[in-house]
Formats: structure tokens, C-alpha cells, sequence
């Protein structure tokens, strides 16, 4: 009788403690659930604060331009030309969406949900050789200046200042919006190259290097 007393407490003894062990391991698997979600939250807030205080240090970048009305004018235009340029192959690549998306900002804002604008958005950019952070410091540059900046012809831009690039170089210190800025010179003057007069072909063959890497 002793014995089986003594086998029944040890089994209720095991039932007791593996009950105790579940109860452990399900406060484990919530700790660490836990865990693994606020280590998510952490880095997404981190991306989030670097993501922002680059965009802050773009716009102050772009805020604190020092060009003339006449260099403000030139670079102004070659960034419309590129994001209109941009905007026209994705209609031409999209001919059914033509009506959905009558402007750049429609695509921008459409591709997040859209994949196959997404698709061909990404598409256009790597056959200009330029990436979203160009895009960014472009758009950027456009909000900031566009309003009061004035769009001049190639020929007449020419006529004004002869070496771009390095206006952009020895001016623009931020890196994102210098990078953007002489790939939309690269980008507007690839499209000319051919009949371009020696010194601009000179100077593509520089930029060509920059919109690879």
C-alpha cells in the first residue's frame, strides 16, 4: 500500500513539475517573441531616425545653395528635363496607365502599392543608370527651387556656362545631391552626345564612370 502511495505522489509529482515546465517554456516562447519584436521596432526606428536626418541634412544641403539666378536656372533644367524624361518612358512602358498617371508624382505614389509600375519605374531607372537616392535628391532640389527658377535650352545653357559639371563639383558639398545632380547632366547630355560639340562629349566621357559605380 506504501508503495502504491508512494508511486502515486511521484506521478503527481511528475504531472506537477511538467505542468510547471510548460508553463515555463510558454513564458519563454512570449519572452522571447517579445524580444524579437522589439529588437524589429529598434532597428526600424533606427533606419527611420538615419533615413530622416538624411533627408534633413539634403534639404539643408539644398537650402543652402550659393548659385547665381543664371546657375540656379541651368541646373533647374537639367532636372526637369530628367524627371520628365523619366515620367515618359514609364508611360511609354505603361501606354494602358497613360490616364492613371499624368504626372511624376503619380508614379512615385502609385508604385508603392503597384507592382508592375514598381516594376517598370525600377526598369527605367537602371537604363538611366540612376537610383532611387538621385531621384530623392532631384525631386528634392525641384520642390526647392523650382517655383522660382526658369527653364533654359540646351543651346542657351551652353551659351552661359561651359563646364557644368564642374560648377556642380566646386559648389555642392552634400555627396546625395551632388551625385544627383551630375548624374542628370550625364543622363540629358548621353541623350545628345552625337552631334554634342567636342568639349561637352569631353566631359560625358567623365561622367560615364559615375553613373556605373
Amino acid at each position: 500500500m506504501n508503495n502504491e502511495t508512494t508511486l502515486i505522489s511521484l506521478k503527481e509529482a511528475i504531472k506537477r513539475v511538467d505542468h510547471k515546465l510548460q508553463f515555463l517554456e510558454a513564458q519563454f516562447k512570449e519572452l522571447d517573441f517579445t524580444k524579437n519584436n522589439l529588437t524589429q521596432k529598434f532597428e526600424h526606428h533606427s533606419k527611420t531616425l538615419a533615413s530622416q536626418a538624411a533627408q534633413d541634412e539634403l534639404w539643408t544641403a539644398v537650402l543652402a545653395l550659393k548659385f547665381t539666378s543664371v546657375e540656379l536656372n541651368i541646373l533647374y533644367s537639367y532636372v526637369i528635363e530628367v524627371l520628365i524624361c523619366l515620367h515618359t518612358h514609364v508611360l511609354e512602358k505603361l501606354p494602358d496607365l497613360v490616364r492613371g498617371l499624368p504626372t511624376l508624382a503619380s508614379v512615385l505614389r502609385r508604385k508603392v502599392k503597384n507592382k508592375r509600375i514598381r516594376v517598370v519605374w525600377e526598369s527605367v531607372l537602371e537604363e538611366c543608370g540612376l537610383q532611387e537616392g538621385d531621384i530623392t535628391a532631384l525631386c528634392t532640389f525641384f520642390i526647392a527651387h523650382g517655383y522660382k527658377a526658369e527653364h533654359y535650352s540646351a543651346r542657351v545653357r551652353q551659351m552661359y556656362i561651359r563646364d557644368v559639371t564642374f560648377m556642380i563639383t566646386n559648389m555642392v558639398k552634400n555627396q546625395a545631391l551632388q551625385d544627383g545632380l551630375l548624374k542628370a547632366v550625364q543622363v540629358i547630355e548621353k541623350g545628345k552626345a552625337v552631334t554634342a560639340p567636342e568639349e561637352q562629349k569631353s566631359c560625358l566621357k567623365e561622367l560615364i564612370p559615375l553613373v556605373k559605380n
